[in-house]
């Protein structure tokens, strides 16, 4: 475990939190940048605050990055201040660049936070636990849940293990590519690749969850983004793919149960 963290370490600092030549950290490249995507990444990155009390005096940013992209800076605009915990120095460095005075920033392992009990009024970890061995998933939760002050909330997003709707879709994207003529995987430039290579993730499933978490702290598991960066590129194309977003947006409003556990991304409550 020790190494892999190192290993994770070492990605962030040396690779992850570097700005390229055109502003993006080369960790965006997991993220949809195109245009046609932009209205929906924006609006799933502002459903954090459903899972979140939107005041109170310290909010924690478990493994927080650089504070990546302006959207995560609302989470901690009702607190007084946000603490930035993270094992990559580089990423702790970028963080104060971003968010300044507002923050105070500590190098730290998700799985063993360096904070007193009830020390929070909430807690934010935006795609950071997955970086743990599955092992230590459940003891980062119990920290997030240690560290959370009573009647306070933690929001939490991370990725599922092959969720159903990827699945559905893989057939048709392993056509698309023979189709198009692309059965062989090619170097391409970042913003459109899909399939980003990097550092060590292991991921969960819902019945995993709720297995070795939810019997443990009261969690509810809401949407965040049912399609992945993949999915996104593959089939929402320039004409018309801003309205099959927003209809998508709107389906996870309606059916929240299923595309809380059958899509990519899910939000994560801790209810303390």
């Amino acid at each position: 475990m020790t190494d892999t963290k190192q290993k994770v370490r070492e990605f962030y600092d040396e690779i992850g939190w570097q700005q390229e030549d055109d502003g993006y950290y080369q960790n965006a490249r997991y993220e949809d940048l195109r245009p046609v995507s932009r209205e929906y990444i924006h609006k799933t990155r502002l459903r954090v605050m459903s899972g979140l009390i939107p005041t109170g005096r310290f909010i924690l940013d478990a493994g927080s990055g650089p504070v990546q992209y302006e959207e995560y800076k609302v989470y901690s605009q009702g607190y007084k201040k946000r603490i930035c915990l993270d094992i990559s120095i580089q990423a702790l460095r970028e963080a104060r660049e971003r968010i300044g005075e507002h923050g105070l920033f500590v190098v730290g392992d998700l799985a063993n936070l360096p904070f007193k009990q009830e020390s929070f009024d909430g807690v934010v970890s935006m795609h950071a636990i997955h970086h743990l061995a599955l092992t230590e998933h459940p003891r980062a939760y119990s920290e997030i849940h240690r560290v959370l002050a009573n009647g306070r909330t933690a929001a939490i997003v991370n990725g599922w293990h092959e969720p159903f709707l990827s699945r559905l879709a893989e057939p048709l994207i392993g056509l698309m590519r023979k189709l198009s003529g692309r059965a062989e995987k090619k170097k391409k430039e970042w913003l459109t690749e899909e399939d980003a290579t990097g550092t060590f993730v292991q991921k969960m499933t819902p019945e995993w969850l709720k297995r070795e978490i939810g019997s443990k702290m009261k969690i509810e598991i809401k949407p965040w983004r049912s399609m992945s960066t993949r999915i996104l590129r593959w089939f929402v194309r320039p004409f018309g793919g801003k309205v099959l977003l927003k209809f998508v947006f709107w389906l996870e409003g309606i059916f929240p149960k299923f595309f809380a556990e059958n899509g990519q991304y899910p939000l994560i409550v801790i209810k303390k």
